[in-house]
């Protein structure tokens, strides 16, 4: 195994352990705890969750998966605050769409082989990629699990 073999494990099982901690614990809480505020004042678990599929779907058109599947959570998840939008969609709802599109985002990650994730992601163009090219698919990864990781350290105080 090569140096960025090893570097695209390490933070591909960063990525995958995270996500099946954040199902177990989306598992384990309540819709009616989902309602609840992280703290006096702060989002909900219901937005968070709601949050996390609209990133996670700009991930699609950055890595060059495809269009994104739910531009409809745009709007009330990552453009509007929590409680801008009074009808947002029901948790039962979201943890479907949750499971369908994690499936989906999961078969495209596994489907990119290891030097391609150090291949220059949509968001830069090609002649800023030549002077940074740590602007790279991988690093969409990487800031995708820290952002991860940060909400489920939210979620964690709803259980």
């Amino acid at each position: 195994m090569n140096n960025n073999e090893i570097m695209v494990k390490m933070v591909l099982d960063r990525w995958f352990a995270l996500i099946a901690r954040f199902e177990g614990l989306l598992n384990t809480l309540t819709d009616e705890q989902l309602q609840k505020e992280i703290a006096p004042g702060k989002n909900r678990g219901i937005y968070l969750l709601g949050h996390l599929i609209a990133v996670h779907d700009d991930m699609l058109p950055l890595l060059n998966f495809g269009d994104k599947m739910h531009t409809e959570l745009n709007e009330p998840f990552i453009k509007s605050p929590d409680k801008a939008t009074l009808q947002i969609i029901e948790a039962k709802e979201l943890r479907a769409i949750w499971s369908s599109f994690n499936a989906i985002l999961t078969k495209k990650i596994n489907g990119v082989q290891p030097e391609e994730w150090f291949q220059k992601h949509t968001a830069v163009s090609p002649e800023d990629f030549i002077n940074e090219p740590y602007r790279n698919k991988l690093n969409i990864l990487i800031t995708r699990t820290s952002h991860l990781s940060y909400h489920i350290g939210q979620l964690v105080l709803l259980g």
